[in-house]
């Protein structure tokens, strides 16, 4: 049986599934901003909620990395493997940080707050794009 098909079954599957993902989370940040912004404010600063997000996106981008590993064939699965080594790094540097830091990195560095509604239109476009490849992949028969 050829590798194929398996592999551009699992890269449909994962784009669609990130895909719809980042479209409900930009959506939802898109109606609410201020719970939105008060959530990442409190989950930075708070210690034991931090370590359990670090956590989850460290397994989450090892599940992808170890799934779909694939750095060829088209956009599409090199979008989802980049998206999958992107979520391990962003885990990773996280886990290495203190939480002031963390809570820095993501207020003042990275202007979250003030430049929360660009956060959630690359959110949108990234979704927009994973759920459209995703699903044209499987309606020409992957």
């Amino acid at each position: 049986m050829s590798r194929a098909p398996v592999l551009l079954n699992r890269t449909t599957y994962l784009a669609r599934l990130i895909g719809l993902y980042c479209l409900l989370a930009g959506l939802i940040m898109l109606v609410h901003r201020e719970g939105m912004i008060a959530g990442v404010e409190a989950l930075v600063l708070d210690a034991p909620l931090l370590l359990i997000l670090r956590v989850i996106i460290v397994a989450v981008g090892l599940a992808v990395i170890l799934a779909h590993n694939i750095w060829s064939g088209g956009a599409l699965p090199v979008v989802v493997t980049l998206i999958g080594w992107l979520t391990l790094i962003k885990g990773l540097v996280l886990w290495l940080m203190s939480p002031p830091a963390a809570a820095r990195l993501y207020l003042q560095q990275l202007h979250y707050p003030q430049l929360y509604y660009l956060y959630a239109a690359v959110t949108l476009v990234i979704g927009a794009y994973l759920t459209v490849g995703g699903l044209r992949a499987t309606s020409r028969g992957a």
